[in-house]
Order: structure tokens, then sequence, then C-alpha cells
């Protein structure tokens, strides 16, 4: 079992009406949420950890997780509103502008008794409290035993501390098994332009695998034993929503299905079997980037 603890909330996608004026479409969405959905259609039992409202973007939420076979049953309900990420898309790369002041996801404050193989964290709630606070404490209590993930997948304009950010960030990235981060995340978050350097700096540290992903070019994996690197499928880019996430999902999928998502697996994990999990990542992701909105592949499409 994978549980995925994070954001869950409403993108409001542009489109335009049948008499050509512009309007905004509702869409399930969140980096962690994405993630999870997209675990759930790659056929690995997956879990859904955050902060959830009743009220009608609640029930869109929860009932796409149903839809991809994710349990949400961990989440927390409130009557608190649903947070609204408003997306731009110029040249099909997004940007948000984000309404998360009392949310039920923000307001999230209560560490939940769960029990998973592996946890993955990540994206905006990570950036603002209490919910932050909450997932730092959940990866606290778990990380001991079980593998942990995390893919900050920052957004500068969200982060109101960037100290107590960068401290937050920084103590999950020292405790996680697995960090994935964007090559301009990487930069933001660890300084330099050397991002190989940077990878095996946190090897060095304790952490066990470490996934640079560069757009276009794609991906290259860092463990203890060197470099893995996966070209990005070559497809028609409609947009880039959820790409990361979906490659997350991808990732974890594979890694889950050779057997190795442990920490003695990962240990141990050669690099066929990571070479694997890295291009079930790329797959999946590039299907995504080829259709509208952060829509992830099931099996039978990758």
């Amino acid at each position: 079992m994978i549980l995925c603890a994070g954001e869950a909330l409403i993108d409001m996608l542009p489109r335009e009406t049948v008499q050509g004026n512009p309007a905004y479409a509702p869409h399930a969405g969140g980096a962690v949420f994405n993630t999870a959905i997209g675990l759930g259609r790659l056929d690995v039992p997956t879990q859904f950890f955050s902060g959830i409202s009743t009220d009608l973007f609640g029930d869109i939420l929860v009932d796409a997780l149903a839809a991809s076979k994710v349990d949400a049953s961990p989440a927390e309900r409130s009557d608190r509103p649903t947070t609204l990420a408003f997306v731009k898309l110029v040249d099909g790369q997004a940007t948000y502008a984000f309404y998360d002041e009392n949310t039920a996801g923000r307001m999230l404050d209560t560490v939940p008794d769960v029990q998973a193989d592996a946890y993955f964290f990540g994206g905006i709630s990570l950036a603002v409290e209490p919910c932050a606070n909450t997932y730092e404490a959940l990866q606290e209590k778990v990380a001991g035993t079980a593998v942990t993930m995390i893919d900050p997948n920052i957004r500068p304009s969200f982060i109101k501390d960037e100290h107590v950010y960068r401290k937050r960030v920084g103590g999950m990235v020292a405790r996680a098994d697995i960090v994935k981060m964007s090559d301009e995340d990487m930069e933001w978050l660890l300084g330099g332009s050397d991002m190989a350097a940077k990878a095996q700096d946190l090897i060095a540290e304790g952490v066990k695998l470490v996934c640079v992903t560069e757009g276009a070019k794609g991906v290259t994996g860092y463990t203890k034993n060197g470099a893995t690197f996966v070209a990005a499928d070559k497809v028609e880019v409609v947009d880039t929503v959820g790409a990361g996430d979906t490659f997350n999902a991808g990732l974890l999928a594979g890694l889950h299905r050779t057997g190795v998502l442990t920490k003695d697996g990962l240990d141990k994990m050669t690099e066929d079997q990571l070479q694997q999990a890295l291009s079930l990542g790329a797959r999946a992701a590039a299907v995504t980037v080829s259709r509208a909105g952060a829509n992830p592949p099931w099996t039978g499409e990758v």
C-alpha cells in the first residue's frame, strides 16, 4: 500500500464557451492528488490523506479518487471550503493563482494513525501552515520503518516564509528514501547548477534514490551506484499540467512492480530495475502532457 499525503484542490482550467467567451472549468487536481490518481490507475494499492471539504468541490475530489481506485478513507472531511487554483497557460506552460485561506486542506492539523508500505509527500501543502506541520510530523513518524518519497514541487509565489519553508523541506528531504525534483526546483532549493553533484550530495547524506527531471530532455536517477538517464518520450504537448505528478506515480508504480519499494529493496536495486521504473514514469508523463489537464494514464495506455 502507498499512501499519498498532501493537497487536493480544484484546478480552474481556462476554457472557452460555445459563444467564444473566456471561462474556467473546475477540474480535480493538486500535485499529491494527481500522483495518487496516477498510482490508482496503474493498479497500485493506494490511499490518500488530506483535508477535504464536504462542499460540492470536495465531493468532486472524493468521487475522482474513487473512480481511479484510490481509497480516500484516511482523509479528514470538514465543512471548510476547498482550495481553488486558477490556471493560466502560456505556450502550454502552466502558472497558478491559489485561493487557500482557511480551507479544509490548509487547516488540516491532525496526524493520522495510518499504516502503509510507502508514503509520498510534496506539493504546495508543504508551504503553508498548519497542514505543512502535519505532513512533516507524519513523515517524521513513519520514516524509520517505511519508505518515504518527497517531491517539493516548489511554487515560490506560494511561499510566505522562505526560511521556515527551507528548513521544513530540507528536513523532509534528509529523512526521505526517494527524492524527486525538477532541475529548477533543485537549483532553487540547493543552489548551484551542477545537478549531478547536488544529487550525489543527497545520496551521501542517506537518500537512496534521487530523480532529477529536465522537462522535455528526460530524467536522471542517482543512486550510490551511479547515474541512470532515461530520455523523455517525444509527443505533441498539449499542456504540462500534472506531468511531474504523473512521473512520480509511474516511478513508484515501477518500483512497486519490481519489488524494490522497501528500504532494503532500494539499497539492493539494480540498474535494470531503476531503468524500468524511470521508463514507466517517463512514459506515463508523456501521456499526460499529450492531453489537456492532469489526466494520468491507465495501465493499458503505458
